[in-house]
């Protein structure tokens, strides 16, 4: 069968809603924008729907120069695309166990989230110093299996914004697909695909044979896929109303627990970006087994 993209999607504000799109440049970091923005705590905890599942009903809209933001009863908040931070002072930001850097938008994002939210926050967006990288120990043991394929395709360093750990995460529609038929078979309601969040959603592969693919080719692209994601609770959020319940990571844990946790998706990182390079959906998708 035919392998495609089916759909693409980026979260410009990390734990907040997603953007669909039929086509999106690709950076190195990530689709264009995905994850470029953080909300901080008074702590400098950076906060999630892990704890705060209201963060998923605001909507993030890109144009005009500005990304535009809306949640429920709340104004519309504008915030400029044009990044300047290099003649600002940097903040430090932790992600996990990562250090990056982060560039304050201002009391009005901030008063807009702490409004929102019910806790005094900020709003931060990547710093133009900012230099993640994701995982180096595993991009570099990923590109040491497969010296020969991603020789002069895929770097060994790739900075990125504040995704949790690398910069692109990639589901396969068939897996969905699998799940649904679990969760069908206890009477449970399918769930959709924007309960993992993934950036870019291919079809035309067997249910969970993402595990065993070591690229997509796409264009003049290549994706290293570098290890399974492992799931925390957040896909138990409805992302249309914000509720949460149990499902459908119960369902889930049944059979897709591995040391590792419970997988579902692949973290990737790209050679091959730069300039003028865009995804579309409907794509051709060259998948090169693990082997």
């Amino acid at each position: 069968m035919t392998i495609r993209i089916l759909s693409l999607h980026t979260y410009p504000v990390k734990s907040c809603g997603a953007i669909t799109h039929t086509q999106v440049d690709v950076w190195s970091a990530g689709l264009a924008h995905d994850r470029q923005w953080v909300v901080v705590d008074a702590e400098g905890r950076f906060l999630t729907q892990r704890a705060h599942p209201g963060m998923a009903l605001v909507q993030p809209a890109l144009g005009e120069g500005a990304l535009s933001l809306n949640a429920p009863e709340m104004p519309t908040l504008r915030v400029s695309l044009r990044n300047t931070g290099s003649a600002s002072p940097p903040t430090p930001i932790s992600i996990w166990r990562n250090d990056t850097l982060g560039q304050d938008e201002g009391d009005v994002a901030a008063h807009w989230f702490s409004d929102y939210l019910g806790l005094a926050c900020r709003l931060y967006r990547v710093h133009p110093d900012a230099q993640r990288l994701a995982d180096p120990q595993r991009v570099a043991a990923r590109l040491e299996r497969h010296a020969v394929t991603d020789a002069g395709t895929v770097p060994q360093h790739h900075a990125f914004g504040f995704a949790d750990s690398f910069p692109f995460l990639i589901a396969n529609q068939s897996s969905l697909d699998d799940l649904n038929q679990h969760l069908a078979a206890r009477d449970l309601p399918a769930v959709g695909m924007n309960r993992f969040r993934p950036n870019i959603v291919i079809q035309g592969l067997a249910a969970y044979e993402e595990d065993y693919v070591s690229h997509l080719r796409i264009g003049p692209m290549t994706f290293a896929m570098v290890r399974g994601c492992p799931r925390c609770p957040m896909p138990n959020v409805d992302p249309a109303t914000a509720e949460t319940g149990p499902e459908p990571m119960a369902t889930l844990s049944r059979y897709r627990q591995f040391e590792t946790g419970i997988l579902f998706g692949m973290h990737a990182v790209v050679g091959g970006a730069g300039r003028n390079t865009v995804l579309s959906v409907g794509d051709h998708v060259e998948a090169l087994l693990d082997i």
